[in-house]
């Protein structure tokens, strides 16, 4: 076994339920089998203390007051690889497939068998185990541009920027691989899909627009230099 799967074996894992019942006795169940319990009663509070406290693991009900749950998985792969257990009520096949579809790593039913989800614990334990860290960096911050992943803002020189969903994710993208050259056709099928992934001049108007954002000449390049018929690459200034 390798270490980070005897750490995600004897490590912390997060319950997410609003039922303080249901948080109780997991919490039970699983500090008996050798776990450290952290706690969330929905999905704004889950987000915060998986950032703060980065587990190793979380049970999730997509039934929470504030958010439904498959939104706290989205944001969660964001900037996240942690493996996400969905326990839920809700039994249809399309929200297990589309919990699934959203990063969560299994799904479990409720009423459940509190021995039938150990053992998926430990199997998830198992299978991510071998990852060399799910925890990504939560925030992005160079050069007086500072951007948070969890709370999906941007400030330049401490001034928040606004930006359309698609320029975010753009933003994100350039900047979780400062450094890096990033070819148009990678930018397009990550951000809009294989369908896209020839239309270079789509993807040309929306770097425009962002660099236009970030107060960025394109001729002396503070942020997003353009390397010519390949892609782009985010300057990281250290």
């Amino acid at each position: 076994m390798t270490d980070h799967a005897q750490k995600l074996l004897n490590g912390k894992i997060l319950i997410v339920d609003d039922e303080p019942a249901i948080r109780k006795f997991l919490s039970i169940s699983l500090e008996a089998s050798g776990y450290s319990i952290l706690e969330a009663e929905n999905g704004k509070q889950a987000l915060e203390v998986a950032a703060l406290k980065q587990p190793d693991m979380i049970i999730l009900d997509l039934g929470l007051p504030d958010k439904d749950g498959k939104d706290v998985i989205k944001a969660l792969r964001e900037w996240s690889n942690i493996p996400i257990l969905v326990l839920s009520v809700r039994a249809d096949e399309k929200e297990k497939v589309q919990a699934l579809d959203d990063g969560a790593n299994d799904y479990v039913v409720k009423p459940f068998g509190i021995g039938e989800l150990l053992a998926r614990v430990r199997a998830l334990s198992r299978i991510y185990g071998v990852e060399n860290g799910n925890i990504q960096e939560t925030s992005f911050e160079n050069n007086g541009l500072k951007v948070d992943y969890v709370a999906r803002s941007v400030l330049l020189s401490g001034e928040a920027v606004k930006l359309t969903r698609k320029e975010y994710d753009l933003l994100c993208l350039l900047t979780r691989n400062a450094g890096k050259v990033l070819t148009h056709d990678y930018i397009l099928r990550e951000l809009w899909g294989p369908a896209q992934a020839d239309q270079a001049q789509y993807l040309r108007v929306h770097i425009g627009n962002l660099r236009q954002k970030l107060n960025d000449d394109p001729s002396q390049p503070s942020f997003i230099l353009t390397e010519p018929g390949v892609g782009y690459r985010f300057i990281r200034q250290d």
